[in-house]
């Protein structure tokens, strides 16, 4: 039986065309990407399935269950298969033959999990956030800055599984370079993993770099003449978009530390000191995105402080004019009263006195509301 027709059979995907094509695409080494809304250009949740010896691809058409027997019974190498988004019916073959938790295999299909690490008997299974700087020409209150997805890794002593959920995050260029350095797969599934692991927070850092870009924007137009004008959402917004990256890195921190610092079966310790490697890139992620927070905040209020700042410049215009008013207003007030006996009121220059008198006042009120910065 052909791979395609194993995993047909395996994964209970039933007739499936598509599948005939993993050899081939093996062969070829064709990059598989899933960045498309489509799940795979294989027509099901399989991109692919290969086998690994000496740090080498094995070709051929070699089905999966005679695959994984023969790196079983030979101790050499192992099998690396590669999903995404697959369903409880087409994992569930796949669970079998591995031997993999149902626990794990649940939180595998249903995605929407925290990074963690976590072991079963001999496998080990690890969740990680990926995370994608989406493109945009001006941010605004309703922008999408930080889009996340999932990869989920099952590691055994012969044996990996990826598990992709999202529309990027595609593991075929990682599979392409990890190919082109043999002497890194013959170490087995931990350099899958640390790849993957390193892989992803390479990703981390490159968004930060990006998000930083739209926080130097936001703070430039703060701080600029008219900053009180800029759009509060603006900054709410980035802090929305930041607080999911936060979430998607701060919780990778402990399971890094445990794969760096806590011996594993399956991972050798000459590994481990790649974990250490990944976790202090990490480390400078997580820094990042705090004092980002914190810058973000400081904009925030400083923003708010402007907002204040100018209406009660507002306030002051508006209060000095309408002193200036309520000069003429009252004397004219006082004058407009019908009564016979008034002062100057039969006086022939009485009508331009009250003028002059006008005049005066709302000047010197005018030139002490200037000298005061209210005008």
């Amino acid at each position: 039986m052909s791979m395609a027709g194993n995993l047909r059979k395996v994964t209970g995907l039933g007739k499936v065309g598509g599948l005939r094509g993993v050899a081939r695409l093996a062969r070829r080494r064709v990059r598989v990407d899933l960045s498309h809304p489509a799940r795979s250009p294989l027509g099901s949740a399989v991109v692919n399935c290969v086998t690994y010896q000496d740090g080498e691809r094995v070709p051929g058409g070699r089905d999966l269950a005679d695959a994984v027997k023969h790196v079983r019974e030979t101790g050499d190498g192992f099998v690396w298969l590669g999903l995404h988004e697959p369903t409880a019916r087409e994992f569930a073959g796949i669970a079998d033959l591995f031997g993999l938790h149902p626990l794990a295999v649940e939180d595998a299909v249903e995605a929407h999990q925290r990074p963690k690490l976590e072991r079963y008997g001999e496998t080990l299974f690890a969740v990680f956030k990926t995370v994608c700087y989406v493109e945009h020409k001006e941010l605004t209150a309703t922008s999408e800055v930080v889009n996340t997805g999932e990869i989920m890794v099952f590691v055994g002593h012969d044996f990996v599984i990826t598990v992709r959920h999202g529309r990027h995050g595609s593991l075929g260029p990682l599979r392409e370079e990890l190919e082109a350095n043999p002497e890194q797969l013959t170490k087995g599934p931990a350099a899958v993993l640390h790849a993957i692991a390193d892989h992803v927070v390479d990703d981390y850092l490159t968004v930060t770099d990006s998000v930083q870009a739209d926080i130097d924007q936001v703070e430039t137009d703060v701080f600029a003449e008219n900053g009180a004008r800029v759009d509060p959402g603006r900054i709410y917004q980035l802090k929305r978009e930041l607080l999911e990256l936060k979430r998607a890195v701060a919780p990778l921190t402990r399971p890094l530390l445990e794969l760096a610092t806590r011996p594993e079966r399956v991972v050798a310790p000459e590994i481990q000191a790649y974990f250490r490697d990944v976790s202090d890139h990490l480390l400078r992620a997580t820094e990042q995105i705090a004092a980002f927070d914190e810058l973000l905040n400081s904009i925030l209020q400083a923003h708010l402080a402007q907002v204040s700042v100018a209406q009660n410049e507002d306030m002051r215009k508006i209060t000095a004019w309408a002193a200036l008013i309520a000069v003429p207003t009252m004397v004219c007030g006082v004058y407009g009263m019908n009564f016979d006996f008034m002062p100057e009121l039969h006086w022939k220059l009485g009508y331009p006195m009250v003028w002059v008198v006008i005049a005066v006042a709302c000047t010197a009120l005018y030139r002490g509301f200037k000298h005061n910065g209210w005008l």
